[in-house]
């Protein structure tokens, strides 16, 4: 199932696998990976998360982070437990932020994925996404979708 994230329940959760599945993948330097570290409690305030998890009161097997800007739907961060990768959490995840979207006239969503995330690249593509641009000072893909 998919639901909001609960903070006291989740983030514990979901701060371990940005640790573990997000940040290995970053090439921004330790310093600017320990100042994300700090601020990521405010930031998991900004914007709305979702959860996956197998029924209401589990823990979290991955989540999504976005936030609406206009007419904008930026992904801010996607992780999936490795455990429970390859069993559609992904996709339900990146559903759910995209019909949110649309329900308030997002009308296109862009997701920035680490150039070293070939994973990542695949899935958004799978997803409907294509390279807008490569940001070749912070070494990641800038990734587009319009939506019809």
């Amino acid at each position: 199932m998919i639901r909001y994230r609960r903070p006291r329940q989740d983030d514990a959760v979901i701060l371990d696998l940005i640790e573990k599945q997000l940040v290995p993948l970053s090439h921004l330097p330790q310093t600017v990976i320990n100042q994300i570290r700090k601020d990521m409690p405010r930031r998991l305030g900004h914007g709305v998360t979702l959860v996956a998890c197998p029924d209401y009161e589990s823990d979290p097997l991955g989540f999504v982070h976005f936030m609406l800007h206009g007419d904008l739907l930026y992904i801010d961060m996607l992780a999936i437990a490795p455990g429970a990768r390859r069993k559609r959490w992904g996709n339900m995840l990146m559903d759910r932020a995209e019909r949110f979207a649309l329900s308030r006239g997002c009308t296109r969503a862009k997701v920035s994925v680490d150039s070293g995330n070939t994973a990542g690249l695949s899935f958004y593509e799978k997803m409907g996404y294509s390279v807008a641009r490569y940001q070749s000072l912070h070494y990641c893909y800038e990734l587009e979708k319009r939506f019809s």
